[in-house]
């Protein structure tokens, strides 16, 4: 089971990340210049009535939030993995997906951190981190 640190690991791996205490909600950021690609995320007040609302509760566990490219990507990964991925009314129309770490396999939140952070990168580092990552 992955924990924080494990994301932590896989986000600064990757050039030019820098880590950083989310000032409004106190959990750890990572970014590029471009924005935030992965990010510690708990429930607020608002986040809880709005889920009571609709008949919901946040999940134990810890929570990262992680960008996706775009709405579609988004319900895919809600539809395709129920138990790992959700999301609350804050992130409506927001291209952003809420991981719970206690049910992603390892490789399979590597995969997710490193798809939102190409994101967040030129087409040119990009490329070339992946085709000097590509597997053998």
């Amino acid at each position: 089971m992955p924990t924080l640190d494990d994301v932590r690991e896989i986000a600064l791996g990757f050039p030019g990340v820098t880590e950083r205490v989310d000032g409004h909600r106190g959990g750890m950021t990572w970014r590029m210049p471009t924005g935030a690609f992965v990010w510690e995320r708990g429930p607020g007040q608002a986040d809880l009535a709005a889920l009571e609302r609709l008949g919901r509760e946040w999940p134990p566990g810890e929570v990262i939030g992680v960008r996706t490219d775009g709405q579609q990507v988004k319900a895919a990964l809600l539809e395709t993995y129920p138990d790992v991925f959700f999301t609350i009314p804050h992130f409506d129309g927001y291209p952003a997906v809420l991981v719970r770490l206690d049910h992603i396999e390892s490789d399979h939140l590597r995969e997710v951190v490193t798809d939102a952070w190409l994101l967040k990168v030129t087409k040119r580092v990009g490329g070339a981190w992946l085709a000097e990552h590509a597997p053998e």
